[in-house]
């Protein structure tokens, strides 16, 4: 297989949205469809989504694979009044007094031959039989490549050159965003953070032959798990389920050195200085727990502005500590300040990180 198969470079989910954004903004743009590559669970969904939710414009979401033929054709009828038979559009593709929208082909190469053909003439020609597609709709599509693992039938050059491509791979920190935006258990994003390679494993899952692996949608799975009051024993078995035997046993034995080494509880609760120095992680895996610990914790409760001033300090004595093996503390604490505030002028509460003397110390440090 060639190294770039694709033959256009690979983008984030957030480029890709980006873009989007700006083609349907200008009308000549809008009117040439746009194909999402990209393998399971990277998001391509989610931009086409957000794309309608940014313009405010209505979304028709076809996924290919669960419909007919005739289903975008729509139904023939035998009118007596002109003597002859007519195509009925179906209700779901937009009429003419919709002006403007988007209309998502999802599935697109997952889909039946028969049924791509309709599709094909939507994209080609922005009509199917006797339906025009309204000027002011966008076409968006979306599958995967032969080489993503996924069922897939082969695009021919003709459909190929009518589109613009995006090929949407996922991105570690473009995925923590998006985690720490929707509240994912802050052990997924604390693992990920020290294992971005395990974000998406589908190449080394196609090469052992295996059917399950780790994907963006499956690690919000675990986020589900690890959040809900299950048994031990059931968590591991649908984490095990969700993303590989081999990737659950890797999480689960660096979930317990998260667990075990950053009790965000504990150090909210505790006093300043000693108090708060004897229970800091003293591993690198530990303090990545305690970050997302926090920012998870400010994120919850009335009471932000207090939980954020008592973050602060606490990352405030990074500095101080001390551990058998040697550790990045200045980057740490950095990474660990600049998702602080984001979270804080996220929810309009910077003038307490100002106010901050711990974080005023580390500002003076850094300049």
């Amino acid at each position: 297989m060639a190294a770039n198969p694709m033959n256009v470079p690979p983008v984030s989910v957030a480029a890709a949205k980006a873009a989007l954004i700006e083609q349907y903004a200008q009308a000549p743009l809008r009117r040439r469809a746009t194909m999402l590559w990209g393998t399971r669970g990277v998001g391509k969904s989610s931009i086409v989504r957000q794309l309608a939710a940014h313009h405010g414009v209505p979304l028709v979401d076809l996924r290919l694979t669960t419909i007919e033929p005739v289903d975008i054709r729509g139904a023939i009828f035998a009118d007596e009044r002109q003597q002859r038979t007519v195509w009925f559009p179906p209700e779901f593709l937009p009429g003419p007094d919709q002006l403007e929208g988007i209309l998502f082909l999802d599935e697109l190469t997952a889909a039946d031959q028969r049924l791509q053909i309709s599709a094909y003439s939507l994209i080609l020609d922005r009509r199917v039989g006797h339906y025009v597609l309204p000027d002011g709709w966008m076409v968006v599509a979306a599958g995967n490549a032969s080489f993503h693992g996924a069922v897939s039938h082969d695009m021919g050059t003709a459909l190929a050159d009518r589109m613009f491509h995006f090929h949407v791979v996922a991105s570690i920190d473009a995925f923590l965003g998006h985690a720490l935006a929707e509240g994912f258990a802050p052990e997924v994003m604390a693992y990920l953070k020290v294992r971005p390679d395990k974000l998406d494993d589908t190449q080394a899952q196609l090469a052992a032959d295996h059917l399950v692996g780790a994907s963006p949608r499956g690690w919000e799975d675990v986020s589900n798990v690890l959040r809900a009051p299950l048994s031990d024993a059931a968590r591991r078995s649908f984490v095990q389920g969700r993303i590989g035997a081999a990737n659950a046993a890797e999480f689960f034995g660096v979930l317990r050195e998260l667990q075990a080494g950053a009790d965000v509880v504990a150090l909210l609760a505790a006093r300043p200085g000693p108090d708060t120095a004897a229970l800091l992680p003293r591993t690198l895996d530990g303090l990545h727990g305690l970050i997302y610990g926090l920012l998870g914790a400010v994120g919850t409760g009335e009471d932000g502005a207090a939980t954020l001033a008592r973050a602060l300090d606490i990352l405030g004595q990074l500095p101080e500590l001390r551990a058998a093996a040697p550790l990045p503390l200045a980057e740490v604490q950095t990474l660990a300040m600049e998702l602080l505030l984001e979270r804080a002028l996220a929810r309009g509460l910077e003038a307490t990180v100002l106010a901050s003397p711990a974080y005023q110390r580390y500002a003076a440090r850094r300049r």
